[in-house]
């Protein structure tokens, strides 16, 4: 380490990282502390344009507990593949949604369009996923694919994944019309994460 002659000072480093929590995690969730329900899983209003869907799923640590305090946070296109669409009133992009004391979330929004990577390739309807817990040095960042979505098999995103692994990043379809999408932190059915 040098140090500057004029100030004899060290120059400053890197901040080290922190984890998220649970040293204050006051309002990361609201409701958990009798707040208002800030983070209500709802992406896209009543009267946004396009099929309206709903995915359910559960956070699990490594140990396959669910993890009760977690954050997630979604970003996504609207029915068309536009992000920040003007015009299209009701609809953001972005949700935020705290999971339940037993690490259940539900996001209700609408059936993304397919998105122009920018090499012009073609991605397949996904929402981008951060996922905020204790314990965690930075979010996690995945994606949610689509069951039975032609789209999955050209996805240029998907296909870095090693086969064996994609099911981790499909959202898988209910009898009662939902979607199904777990998030496992670590273990033998960890979620594939991406570098953020």
């Amino acid at each position: 380490m040098s140090i500057d002659p004029q100030t004899a000072q060290a120059p400053l480093g890197i901040t080290p990282s922190q984890t998220i929590g649970p040293f204050f995690a006051y309002a990361l969730t609201p409701r958990a502390y009798g707040g208002s329900e800030l983070a209500t899983g709802t992406v896209a209003a009543e009267g946004v344009a396009g099929e309206r869907i709903r995915i359910v799923g559960t956070v699990y640590d490594g140990d396959g507990a669910p993890v009760g305090d977690a954050m997630l946070e979604t970003w996504q296109a609207d029915a068309q593949g536009r992000y920040n669409a003007a015009g299209n009133a009701g609809f953001t992009g972005f949700g935020r949604i705290e999971a339940t004391a037993e690490g259940t979330f539900q996001i209700e929004t609408i059936r993304p369009g397919p998105v122009a990577a920018p090499d012009g390739t073609m991605q397949a309807p996904h929402l981008s996923l951060s996922v905020f817990a204790r314990g965690l040095l930075t979010r996690l960042t995945t994606r949610i694919y689509f069951e039975g979505e032609a789209a999955n098999a050209a996805d240029p995103v998907l296909a870095l994944v090693p086969a064996e692994r994609r099911h981790t990043l499909i959202a898988t379809s209910q009898p009662d019309g939902s979607f199904r999408f777990d998030v496992h932190l670590q273990g033998e059915n960890e979620t594939v994460f991406f570098a953020s």
